[in-house]
């Protein structure tokens, strides 16, 4: 029991440090590497929780897809570093406001077994009742696609909504650039495609399409 409390409180510190280091970090490919790390000790929690499946998923999609992605195109695009700094000055009041509202939610939250006279005793913090006999993952799809299979593809549509508006949002169209078009390429006929023409001895075609002889 001690072992695993010794784990949870590091696993927690450094997730917090890592946290804080992502938002203060100056080099934004730094912050990603930092974010990885968060995403790896959160996954060490899911581990001491029993959750298993949660931890597998934490370190498959974010750190392996999202995170790596994220991380690329920071590396690829040129980003103005010093606007985002300028935006990140002109929004930190409203970017406080919420870390005020987070950390209030937070301290309710630990504070349960105190606030007794809100209406929020002790019995009001209850585990969820699962079966033994079932796996971290069947349990998990059994809620998701049955009780809350409205909601799961509610997030998933408003996901899907989410993708298509940053694809249309970041699609920009440069002039000058030549472009396919699917309706006149399948309405090409042969006659269209090949051109024959007949050549004198002695002449030739140059790239401009005039004959010479």
């Amino acid at each position: 029991m001690a072992l695993t409390a010794l784990f949870f409180y590091l696993f927690a510190a450094v997730t917090v440090m890592s946290g804080l280091l992502v938002i203060v970090a100056r080099n934004p490919v730094h912050a990603v590497l930092w974010l990885i790390l968060a995403f790896f000790n959160a996954a060490g929690l899911f581990v001491l929780l029993g959750a298993e499946f949660l931890a597998m998923i934490l370190v498959v999609v974010y750190v392996g897809a999202v995170a790596v992605l994220f991380l690329f195109v920071v590396m690829m695009l040129d980003v103005d570093f010093a606007s985002l700094r300028a935006g990140f000055i002109r929004h930190a009041s409203v970017g406080a406001l919420v870390g005020l509202v987070l950390l209030v939610e937070l301290i309710m939250v630990l504070g349960t077994r105190v606030l007794t006279g809100a209406g929020v005793g002790a019995g009001a913090v209850k585990t969820a009742v699962t079966d033994p006999n079932l796996t971290n993952t069947e349990a998990i799809g059994r809620l998701l696609y049955t009780q809350y299979v409205y909601f799961f593809q509610a997030a998933g549509l408003i996901l899907l909504v989410a993708m298509i508006g940053a694809i249309v949002l970041t699609l920009r169209h440069k002039e000058g650039v030549r472009r396919q078009s699917i309706s006149v390429q399948n309405a090409r006929t042969p006659a269209m495609a090949v051109e024959v023409v007949k050549l004198a001895p002695g002449q030739v075609i140059v790239p401009s399409g005039e004959r010479r002889g």
